[in-house]
């Protein structure tokens, strides 16, 4: 990965942790409260987790990390944001939730995380686009399954980042064929926020996801798509049943999508 496009993202991820932490969005008086930061979708993929060894990548400052803890799992989040991880070290330690963290790229985790091996391996939400391929990041997740082992992706659909910031047009391509810099004003949790930061991100078609995958040997053995985003982290949204949509694309396009893989036993 080009090291500007590495950096840039970095520093636009430390300024949203300081901006996320307080935020309304995350809620984490109600975290701390007792309040899991998990959704249905990968709630219902994940199951019971409880003694597994799971891996989170793209953990953010640790709040779906810390849930599945308190779900049972001993859970390692990776995270590109030193100040994320930094404040999810400090929400553990604070709430006395065993899980470690780590610092870095996830398409290096290779250096990050030695011989150790997982049950489950999981990433949520906006966590692929900023990945500039994902033949790395899937021969990775291979490796870091234990036998039997599985990953669970729960993400918004890529037909959603076609679209410019307000949804007035189809600006991007839906495959992977350019870098898409965009001037993000305050984030998708703070949108009123007096930031002015440039994000680098990549749209990866589900064809380039699932191929990731199965080019490992792992399988594929549950895929949803939702019409809803459980969040309201979009402009122009407008709240139904179940979740959020695009006003004037309701029902239209797809919001998220959900994945299990499993790597076979031998």
């Amino acid at each position: 990965m080009n090291p500007d496009y590495l950096s840039a993202n970095r520093n636009l991820w430390n300024t949203y942790t300081h901006l996320h932490t307080g935020s309304a969005f995350y809620d984490v008086a109600g975290f701390r409260a007792g309040a899991t930061s998990l959704q249905a979708p990968e709630l219902g993929l994940l199951g019971s987790v409880a003694g597994e060894e799971l891996l989170h990548l793209q953990c953010h400052f640790g709040q779906d990390t810390l849930s599945l803890a308190r779900m049972g799992a001993r859970v390692t989040g990776l995270d590109l944001s030193p100040d994320a991880i930094q404040y999810a070290h400090t929400l553990a330690e604070e709430l006395n939730l065993s899980a470690s963290f780590v610092c870095g790229n996830v398409l290096e985790m290779d250096t990050l995380l030695g011989d150790r091996t997982f049950d489950t391996i999981f990433t949520s939400y906006g966590a692929l686009p900023w990945l500039p391929e994902l033949q790395t990041w899937g021969s990775l997740i291979a490796r870091y399954l234990k036998p039997g082992g599985r990953f669970v992706l729960v993400e918004f659909h890529p037909v959603i980042w076609m679209y410019d910031n307000v949804f007035s047009q189809v600006v991007y391509s839906y495959f992977n064929r350019e870098v898409i810099a965009e001037e993000e004003h305050g984030s998708y949790a703070d949108q009123r926020a007096d930031t002015v930061l440039t994000s680098y991100t990549w749209n990866h078609s589900l064809a380039e996801v699932f191929q990731a995958l199965l080019s490992q040997g792992l399988r594929i053995s549950r895929f949803e798509e939702y019409d809803t985003s459980p969040y309201n982290c979009f402009q122009r949204t407008v709240a139904v049943p179940g979740g959020y949509q695009i006003e004037g694309l309701a029902g239209r396009i797809p919001m998220v999508y959900a994945l299990e893989a499993r790597k076979d036993l031998v």
